[in-house]
């Protein structure tokens, strides 16, 4: 797991560690079951504040992707096979639909987001 974190961006840095998670998980890099490194494991790791990991776990948690047992690792649990439900469906429409939008509007053709989102695809699982 190579995580490269880049202070210098707008995303904060939790953001930024979460979605790199997210990622792993999507491309069977982290499978059910696995475990994260602990919380001040990861930040030391990465030379990053132990709030700032605390705050990725959370969020991750916050998601259904992971969970936080006391005085443990934090487990995945996203990498399993479930049918989503409607109301999750909708949270990633919700979530696709300015970001394809503001796509359109710097004016990518459709054609070219099918193709992105095609490519992006073969990246995941």
């Amino acid at each position: 797991m190579n995580i490269h974190l880049d202070p210098s961006s707008e995303l904060q840095l939790y953001k930024q560690l979460a979605n790199q998670l997210i990622e792993f998980i999507a491309k069977g890099e982290l499978k059910n079951g696995d475990t994260l490194p602990s919380v001040r494991s990861m930040a030391a790791d990465l030379g990053i504040n132990v709030s700032t990991v605390s705050k990725s776990y959370h969020e991750l948690e916050e998601k259904g992707l992971i969970e936080l047992k006391p005085k443990a690792k934090a487990i995945i649990i996203g990498g399993q096979k479930k049918e989503l439900e409607e109301t999750e469906v909708e949270k990633v429409e919700n979530a696709l639909k300015p970001i394809m939008a503001e796509a359109f509007a710097r004016g990518l053709e459709k054609d070219q987001m099918t193709s992105l989102f095609h490519r992006i695809l073969k990246q995941w699982k």
